[in-house]
């Protein structure tokens, strides 16, 4: 008899469908499996067999031929083994075939015949969902893992045993509950907390507001990592659509909780700057995908940035432009999400005191030049906020925290205004980008049209600091969402200095945010000579 089932596999994050057929046969006994990696096929095979035996089926002398198609490329997954063991016993009659038709089925065994969970369920059933599947068959915590996401049953057996029993009727097995969706836990610690650093904090708010990317730059100790993780207590938490978009990047790489129930904080991801190129942007046979995507709809924060991998470093110019990261390997390639919000963090030189009037640098200019050159132009480019967190007077670290600090809940109300009025304008004016950070071309003509004042103060100042077109645009992004943030419906010259103010130039340690001038914004400080 030939059995025909149907299971999936992962390829970066998005799931393809297979058809697991067994075809048992008279004839010398045997058993091969085609369409696998050999090395996967032969695992594959001993899971199953003693998995099944321990469950009390013995397989027939027979020839057995188990195929997995497509066969390209061949497939190394273990989330087949269960689509196989079920094949094998509906080929040979211990359960019948109308039973598992419309069924998805994927798991790993155990020699025990214990179902194992498998990366990717969520893509799975969302594939699943599409291809007109009646049902799931999953091992009970991915189960867990994509009940509320899909509108199927989803059914998880601890045991092969207990799916056998229930396909054949005697101990039915009940569809998981779904989860109810997840509270937006509170963040880590509250902006009222950073002392002092106006400019920072506004420059925070300014990056929240339209999704822009941030690079403080500072000595140690000065708040650089203090305010990036105050970053998600401003943020607005996910769409439904952010949210699944997550959940299934999460999923791929077996991240997702089913405890929490569904995702709707946005991720906060803060890689250590010895990681590696794979585990920043993803990769490996097969590819996965790395931080980069893991703070999809989020934030990507990178302390100690000239310290990470250059390589690493300079793949990130793609995602930070497209929101895409595409990596290619020998064994497969796969395109993965990876629009975050990047905020990173540096020290002005080596010795991480240059401009700091109390504790003096002791780098040598060719030492300082170095480790700025680690930053290429293109990546600084990149970011459009760009700030000097300058040391924090003893005094104010005596004072401590103050009564009228604002509050995290008082600066994310602000923001999510801001929000609100480029979600009203892409919809009265036909954008595609909901935040300003998206605009592009004509998008962002029309979202951020510029006078005749504001176009020739805005030329001057290009030619003075010699941005790139890149830098052009990503100034009016900038002062689009500085407006937004005032209310103001269009641009003028004020926002636009606001703007032109968070840009440090051509180095990394050249302004300070311990003086303001104006609406807070950074004025040029004493650079070392």
């Amino acid at each position: 008899m030939l059995a025909r089932l149907l299971s999936m596999t992962l390829e970066g994050i998005e799931a393809r469908e297979v058809a697991v057929e067994v075809d048992i046969a008279m004839g010398a006994p045997a058993l091969r499996i085609t369409g696998m990696v050999e090395r996967a096929g032969k695992e594959c095979l001993v899971r199953v067999v003693s998995a099944l035996r321990r469950c009390g089926f013995e397989l027939p002398g027979k020839k057995i031929t188990i195929g997995v198609s497509p066969a390209e490329p061949p497939k190394r997954a273990a989330s087949l083994d269960l689509a196989v063991a079920l094949g094998l016993l509906v080929a040979e009659h211990h359960v019948p075939p109308e039973r598992v038709e419309g069924l998805l089925l994927a798991g790993e065994l155990t020699l025990a015949g214990t179902l194992l969970p498998v990366r990717g369920a969520l893509p799975m059933a969302l594939a699943a969902r599409r291809a007109g599947v009646r049902a799931l068959v999953l091992p009970e915590r991915n189960a867990a893992e994509v009940a509320g996401w899909v509108d199927l049953p989803v059914l998880g057996p601890r045991t092969i045993g207990d799916l056998v029993l229930h396909l054949l009727g005697q101990q039915p097995l009940e569809p998981m509950a779904s989860p109810l969706p997840e509270a937006v836990p509170p963040a880590r610690g509250d902006l009222a907390d950073v002392i002092g650093q106006p400019v920072a904090r506004r420059a925070l708010e300014i990056a929240a507001a339209g999704g822009h990317n941030l690079l403080l730059v500072g000595p140690p100790g000065s708040g650089k990592t203090l305010l990036a993780e105050r970053m998600p207590g401003i943020l607005p938490p996910l769409s439904p659509e952010e949210a699944r978009e997550t959940a299934v990047v999460y999923s791929a790489v077996g991240l997702l909780d089913p405890r929490r129930g569904r995702m709707f904080a946005r991720p906060f991801r803060a890689p250590h700057h010895t990681v590696s190129y794979a585990g920043l942007v993803g990769g490996g046979s097969p590819p996965r995908p790395g931080e980069a995507s893991l703070a999809h709809n989020g934030v990507l924060f990178l302390d100690e940035l000239p310290e990470f991998n250059r390589s690493a470093l300079e793949a990130l110019r793609q995602p930070l432009e497209s929101g895409l990261l595409a990596v290619a390997r020998i064994h497969g390639s796969a395109v993965f999400p990876a629009r975050f919000s990047l905020v990173a963090a540096a020290n002005p030189c080596p010795c991480g005191h240059l401009g700091d009037p109390r504790r003096p640098c002791r780098c040598s200019e060719a030492a300082i030049e170095r480790y700025r050159a680690r930053l290429s132009g293109p990546l600084l480019d990149r970011i459009d906020l760009q700030v000097h967190v300058g040391p924090v007077r003893p005094e104010a670290l005596a004072a401590g925290r103050t009564r009228d600090a604002e509050t995290s809940a008082v600066v994310r109300e602000r923001v999510l205004a801001a929000r609100d009025r480029q979600f009203f304008r892409a919809e009265q004016r036909g954008i595609a980008a909901r935040i300003n950070a998206r605009l592009a071309g004509d998008e962002l003509s029309a979202a951020a049209p510029l006078d005749r004042q504001a176009r020739l103060f805005l030329t001057r100042a290009a030619d003075r600091l010699a941005l790139t077109a890149r830098g052009w645009h990503r100034v009016i992004r900038v002062a689009r969402t500085v407006a937004d943030l005032d209310g103001a419906a269009e641009l003028d010259v004020r926002h636009l200095a606001e703007a032109l103010g968070y840009r440090l130039g051509e180095g990394i340690g050249e302004r300070s945010s311990e003086t303001e001038s104006g609406f807070g914004r950074p004025a040029v400080a004493e650079s070392r000579s």
